[in-house]
């Protein structure tokens, strides 16, 4: 995941903007696949950051 947050901020994002694109495009991705809404929670949560601590809004 971090390499994705760095590719965001390489294309002029902030850090608290990649963490919010990213939870966008999950968002999208559950609404557009609901029966694979599981595997996407496990998928960015695995990749995502660890505690509510690593990423302060």
């Amino acid at each position: 995941m971090q390499e994705l947050i760095d590719k965001l901020k390489a294309q002029g994002l902030t850090e608290d903007q990649a963490y919010k694109a990213i939870d966008v495009i999950k968002d999208f991705a559950k609404e557009k696949f609901p029966i694979f809404a599981g595997a996407i929670n496990k998928l960015f949560d695995k990749y995502g950051p660890k505690e509510e601590e690593d990423f302060m809004p």
